[in-house]
């Protein structure tokens, strides 16, 4: 990143200890200010990638940075994928996700797992497909992440990312800039029991590498086929990439 943003200016903790921490606490409002801070986009977003998953027919695929586990969980409603693990750094959020599917028969394949997703606990070549939706901007070694998930990518494996981006055009990007550094702030103060958290995501957002420069990054690592594709007037890019 081109500048290192972290959660609580004040702390001594990296990066990492942060973001766990950070999202411990919002876990439980989480989902409810999603819908309502990408005015319900991040829903369209999400079905667009796993459109472009499914299409590869995989057989496991690794959701990083799952959260509340929506993506995990939709993934082992509409693919025939045999294995699904959802990971996160965050405990919080994972309790969240393991509720959703208490008594559902998407139990017998999918799993949650507590990750350093810098350091992921399986072998070179496990999974057809890994995913990403709203986690790699909150990686404290960007590259390190990537080259983990590459290494743990099957040959021929698709690797999908959805992240928030920055739009380049009139009036878009002004509309952006006012939204995320007044609205946004102002949303997470007002419901979320942690007052700097939507802060941190709006100005984590604004100094993220995307577009080109994120596609170099991945061809960087190793990557092939690497192409972003802007949503919603470039407030989100979903990137794609194989091995």
């Amino acid at each position: 990143m081109e500048k290192k943003i972290t959660p609580y200016k004040n702390s001594s903790d990296g990066k990492k200890k942060q973001v766990e921490q950070m999202f411990d606490t919002i876990s439980e409002n989480y989902d409810g200010l999603n819908r309502i801070i990408s005015l319900g986009s991040d829903i369209k977003w999400r079905k667009k990638v796993i459109k472009m998953v499914a299409k590869k027919n995989p057989k496991s695929i690794l959701d990083i940075a799952t959260g509340t586990g929506d993506l995990a969980i939709q993934f082992a409603e509409k693919t025939s994928a045999e294995k699904i693990v959802g990971l996160d750094i965050s405990e919080g959020m994972l309790s969240v996700a393991r509720k959703k599917i208490v008594g559902k028969k998407i139990l017998e394949n999918i799993e949650f797992v507590q990750a350093d997703s810098e350091a992921l606990p399986f072998g070179d070549n496990t999974f057809d497909a890994i995913t990403v939706s709203f986690g790699i901007r909150n990686f404290e070694n960007l590259e390190k992440g990537l080259s983990e998930i590459f290494r743990v990518l099957k040959k021929d494996g698709i690797f999908v990312v959805l992240e928030t981006s920055v739009p380049t055009k009139f009036p878009f990007k002004q509309g952006y800039h006012f939204y995320s550094k007044t609205i946004l702030p102002l949303i997470g103060k007002v419901f979320s029991k942690d007052k700097v958290a939507y802060k941190y995501l709006s100005e984590s957002a604004s100094v993220f590498p995307h577009g080109e420069k994120l596609n170099n990054i991945l061809r960087k690592i190793g990557f092939n086929e690497v192409k972003n594709i802007p949503q919603t007037f470039g407030v989100a890019t979903i990137y794609n990439a194989t091995k």
